[in-house]
């Protein structure tokens, strides 16, 4: 059994790394990370030219209708290049949900963002970590409260507000009574916002959501783990590169014994994650029962070894590795904020153990 890519995937991964090193260069991510937000929309529109953005959509919408797998070779080739880009909010997380609800009154949100005209945020950080009092309420049809750590929010046509673990709503961003308030973080390449909404009046409210949500977590979380790998994986070819370069006592440090099982050992960590990931992603949407469980496994496991690689492939390059003149720190960052985007390690084995003991109980 040939367990791998398919043809078609291995296409759209070539294409869209060509277009990506092509496109988004570092210097053009030097440039970026001085804006006010770093979701680019004429990244975003280039995206959507090639399919990326409506991986996930219908084709009634516009979309290409792929399955989670296709999206998690996109998401893996955006973080190979730490691509400034709202793909798991607006491309993973929000047609999933909105595909979930099957409401008639998601299909222009959907079409939007199959064609690059729209983007989505994504406001669910209190579904699994409360942080300062954050939470938002429906109150006489008005959202009010404040959703911390929103994903693309800044930049968002919508934002995606669950209320509750039942109840969705979708928002306009600049609709009265909602402020965002892009986040300062280290990661430079992505953009985190606190959402403040005073008496605001939602565009739609969804009951019985909880479904739609849940996949929107899961499905978030497959891909979060594929943007970690892909960085995690850039950072490795780099160390690579860099150790059958440098030289030391007129030979090229890859030649210690030392370095080569530094490298040795970021690649043995990180291959197998490969086959997890890809797993986890077939799983979304041929074995929904076990998808759950293992979006919390692989993003813990790679948020670990992501972690791991980072610091190893930033000691191959010595000191040097630590300077902003080198460029690795742009991948450093974006795999350590990936660590606590949707739950980090410790968490998630833990929503994982409840998950599974509640099967056990079933």
């Amino acid at each position: 059994m040939d367990f791998g890519l398919s043809d078609d995937q291995k296409l759209l991964e070539d294409t869209l790394r060509s277009f990506l090193a092509d496109q988004v260069p570092i210097a053009r991510i030097r440039v970026l990370r001085e804006e006010a937000c770093p979701v680019d929309r004429t990244i975003w529109q280039g995206l959507a030219e090639l399919g990326a953005t409506g991986v996930l959509i219908p084709e009634a919408q516009g979309g290409s209708e792929l399955g989670l797998l296709d999206a998690v070779v996109v998401a893996q080739a955006l973080g190979f290049a730490v691509t400034p880009a709202a793909f798991i909010s607006s491309a993973v997380m929000a047609p999933v949900a909105l595909t979930t609800l099957a409401d008639a009154r998601t299909e222009s949100w959907l079409a939007a963002i199959a064609s690059g005209e729209g983007i989505m945020g994504i406001a669910m950080t209190e579904l699994f970590a409360v942080r300062e009092g954050a939470g938002v309420s429906l109150e006489k049809g008005a959202l009010t409260g404040k959703s911390m750590m929103a994903m693309d929010a800044c930049m968002a046509d919508w934002i995606l507000v669950p209320l509750g673990e039942d109840r969705l709503a979708v928002i306009e961003r600049g609709a009265a009574g909602v402020t965002t308030e892009r986040l300062v973080t280290t990661d430079q390449t992505r953009c985190t916002a606190e959402v403040v909404f005073d008496a605001a009046e939602p565009l739609a409210v969804f009951d019985r959501a909880g479904e739609a949500i849940a996949r929107a977590l899961t499905a978030g979380r497959i891909a979060l783990a594929a943007d970690t790998f892909g960085a995690a994986e850039s950072m490795v070819a780099q160390a690579v590169s860099y150790a059958g370069e440098r030289k030391q006592f007129e030979r090229v440090i890859g030649s210690f014994q030392a370095v080569k099982h530094m490298c040795a050992e970021m690649i043995a960590d990180l291959e197998p994650t490969r086959s997890l990931l890809w797993y986890a992603a077939h799983a979304f949407d041929a074995l929904p029962e076990e998808a759950p469980v293992l979006s919390c496994h692989v993003l813990a496991h790679v948020s670990e070894i992501g972690r791991e690689i980072a610091s190893v492939s930033t000691q191959v390059h010595g000191g040097i590795g630590w300077t902003d003149e080198q460029n690795l720190h742009f991948w450093y960052k974006r795999i350590a904020s990936a660590r606590h985007l949707l739950g980090g390690p410790e968490s998630l084995r833990e929503m994982a153990a409840s998950l599974q003991s509640f099967e056990l109980a079933s």
